[in-house]
């Protein structure tokens, strides 16, 4: 079992730990490391970057963040799932006057193994708060998770109070009907795998578009799928009580062939 933290770069203590413990004000990024080397990782750092200047109204250099990230790795293996945290100091409920310190959390865990069974997803109206943030305030994700779980589902998927399909809940969605890539027009977090599909598919000549999706949009020639870091393409079977019978193969083969194209960058 691979488990290695570090705060600012160096070994975490548990005095670095225990501000953090119960702490809910920070964001952060999950990427998958093989062979030292991470995909979109300009992503990776964009969204560092944005969401800093969102949550602290500042951000660390780009360099900086680099370093870390290559500190972090050093003496793990070469397959590693590497988590990074950003938070503030003054932390959580605390007055800045203006000013703040940002300090930086690394993991390094085992690498996810990539799961190709396809996911049945129970719908709830949810929106998430600064949904173009990936921000540590997530308890609804969990609680919609297990409960979609109780009621014979895998995980969720969220519908705004239109009825709009948006995200699931650790997933972005994808659709296809045999011309087009679809993915939902709603607020969601561009996830950095969404995003390296997106790049490629253009470079591709694929066409893609964003329309506004109820479950009452959907068809059995529709197929769909989730995508996160660690797949790029899971078919979906079924949203609620809907199952999707469309070219499920093709859509796979479309987003894990986009995927690989990203050339990995080492760190």
């Amino acid at each position: 079992m691979i488990s290695k933290t570090c705060f600012n770069g160096k070994p975490a203590t548990a005095d670095d730990l225990a501000p953090l413990a119960f702490a809910g004000y920070a964001h952060f990024t999950a990427m998958q490391l093989r062979d030292r080397a991470v995909r979109g990782l300009d992503l990776h750092l964009d969204r560092l970057r944005n969401a800093s200047d969102e949550l602290f109204g500042c951000h660390l250099p780009d360099k900086k963040i680099r370093e870390l990230l290559s500190s972090a790795v050093t003496s793990t293996p070469p397959d590693v799932t590497l988590t990074v945290f950003v938070s503030s100091r003054p932390g959580e409920f605390m007055r800045t006057h203006g000013k703040v310190e940002l300090d930086v959390l690394t993991r390094v865990t085992d690498p996810v193994m990539p799961s190709a069974e396809p996911p049945t997803l129970d719908v709830v109206m949810h929106s998430r708060h600064l949904p173009h943030v990936k921000h540590v305030g997530e308890v609804a994700k969990t609680q919609f998770l297990r409960r979609a779980n109780k009621r014979g589902f895998d995980d969720a998927i969220f519908a705004d109070a239109s009825g709009y399909l948006s995200e699931a809940t650790i997933w972005n969605l994808a659709f296809w009907d045999g011309r087009s890539l679809i993915w939902p027009k709603a607020d969601v977090l561009p996830g950095i795998t969404m995003q390296i599909v997106k790049r490629q598919l253009s470079a591709r000549n694929i066409k893609q578009v964003s329309r506004r999706i109820r479950t009452a949009d959907l068809t059995e020639d529709l197929a769909g799928a989730v995508m996160n870091s660690s797949n790029p393409g899971i078919p979906i079977a079924r949203i609620g009580d809907f199952p999707l019978r469309g070219q499920s193969d093709e859509l796979t083969r479309i987003l894990h062939e986009a995927y690989a194209s990203e050339i990995p960058i080492t760190l």
